[in-house]
């Protein structure tokens, strides 16, 4: 296979993993490289990347899948004999644990640990990506009846970078005072190199892997998701903490909309005087009436968020959308519900996502019967204790998944409260295809409210907020 064919091959991966890719930029890809050629393997990648990866959430999946399609190197690079004598040594032979006694493989263990600790210390990249190969030979590997397998586990387990934090808090802090600045940003450096150096073993392995497999095989494992496809449902704290990333200016975008809409037919007051002076061109008939601006106001917001246990993950996204929101209206509200409703909005002045959700699962007055979700006694509570929340100039949203666990609706109270609001949107994080099913009571909400809205990840949100054109 020539270079251009594994150049389409990556291509199409790349499409497989959701990263749009079209031709045309692959005929560029081809001509950046074609002008830079192939022996610097890190232009290659950033030619591909410059050509390819239009949104920064495509990289991890890109880098990824080139890693995988253009390896640094072809088979193991280390050999037994460079191992043993020197671990900092390379070569083409294959190094096998098994033909070390224990002693020998405790000592090799030792020597890579000690090799480990100088490039996090010193922030050697080179010796990092060195050491992860030597790593992966060592511990990495396994020979059975259906061919060699290859394990992540195993090298963590035995470099256990973990345990040398303290070590590269001694040498990076020296006779500094413990406890403040210094060691926070050191912990922070040491943690960020490590992790570096986890995410290096674990493309290693993925080589390896794909050279036994095939790329094919690896693939569909070694891609994550694209952050912006992550379902908040399932999202891991990493995963929220790239979301987080991207909730402010999908926050901004979504206040700007919801400005703008307004009422059919609605127009700014009459501007006589310009009125007068456009009908002198039509002999005095004023044909064009001409209008004073239209004032965009400021919306107020009011959100209701369903907390409870099946929607953990959902209800961190919603807090942190929220936040986002308080900046850009002139007012936000928020209320959390599981089977009863407690207005929230004194937590959200904090900053830090962990601690208002401890602070609101300790503090706020969210469950009045038995802790499942109850939308219906929830309502009903809203709209006694918050009556005056509502008006004309909210804007009403609604973030759950309608699970109501066969309980009363509360209708004719939800109905009164979205006629009540300037606009009403409901975003559930359920598939469209669950809706209506078991439990769910999104048959009757959906009828209330202006709209209901799949909303799974971050994907979807932006193409909501899309839609939401000036009426």
């Amino acid at each position: 296979m020539n270079l251009l064919d594994r150049t389409v091959e990556f291509t199409a991966a790349l499409r497989r993993a959701g990263v749009p890719v079209s031709s045309a930029e692959t005929v560029d890809a081809a001509r950046a490289v074609g002008a830079l050629g192939w022996a610097d393997r890190d232009a290659v990648r950033a030619s591909f990347a410059a050509t390819l990866c239009k949104r920064p959430v495509y990289r991890p999946a890109f880098d990824t899948l080139f890693d995988l399609y253009f390896p640094p190197r072809i088979g193991n690079g280390v050999s037994l004999d460079d191992l043993v004598g020197d671990p900092t040594a390379t070569g083409d032979g294959e190094l096998e644990p098994g033909d070390l006694t224990p002693e020998e493989l405790a000592a090799l263990r030792q020597a890579l640990r000690d090799e480990l600790l100088d490039a996090l210390r010193d922030g050697d990249d080179e010796a990092l990506r060195q050491l992860a190969r030597q790593a992966v030979n060592a511990f990495g590997s396994s020979q059975g009846s259906a061919g060699r397998s290859w394990f992540l586990y195993r090298v963590l387990r035995a470099m256990s970078a973990e345990t040398l934090i303290a070590d590269l808090l001694s040498a990076l802090l020296g006779d500094s005072e413990r406890g403040g600045l210094a060691e926070r940003a050191a912990r922070q450096t040491i943690t960020d190199r490590i992790r570096d150096f986890e995410e290096l073993v674990g493309a290693e392995v993925r080589r390896r892997m794909a050279e036994e497999r095939g790329i094919e095989a690896v693939e569909r494992s070694a891609v994550k998701p694209l952050s912006d496809q992550v379902e908040f449902l399932r999202a891991s704290q990493r995963d929220l903490v790239e979301l987080r990333r991207q909730v402010h200016p999908l926050a901004r975008r979504l206040a700007t909309r919801l400005t703008a809409r307004r009422r059919l037919g609605r127009t700014g007051r009459l501007d006589f005087r310009r009125t007068v002076r456009a009908s002198l061109a039509t002999g005095g008939v004023p044909v064009d009436t001409k209008h004073r601006p239209h004032k965009p106001h400021k919306p107020e917001l009011v959100v209701l968020c369903d907390v409870s246990g099946s929607v953990a993950s959902f209800a961190h996204f919603t807090l942190m959308l929220t936040h986002a929101l308080r900046e850009q209206f002139s007012k936000v509200r928020a209320f959390a519900f599981i089977d009863t409703t407690d207005e929230v909005t004194r937590y959200l002045r904090g900053l830090d996502l962990g601690d208002m959700m401890a602070r609101i699962s300790a503090e706020a007055d969210l469950v009045f019967f038995d802790g499942h979700s109850d939308y219906g006694h929830a309502i009903e509570v809203f709209a006694e204790k918050y009556p005056e929340a509502v008006g004309p100039k909210t804007s009403l949203l609604i973030l759950g998944d309608a699970r109501n666990n066969y309980r009363s609706t509360s209708a004719t109270v939800f109905r009164r409260l979205c006629a009540q609001a300037r606009h009403s949107y409901w975003l559930n994080p359920e598939p469209r295809t669950y809706w209506g099913s078991g439990d769910s009571a999104t048959d009757v909400y959906a009828e209330l409210v202006d709209e209901m809205v799949e909303c799974r990840n971050i994907d979807q949100l932006q193409d909501f907020i899309e839609r939401l054109l000036p009426a």
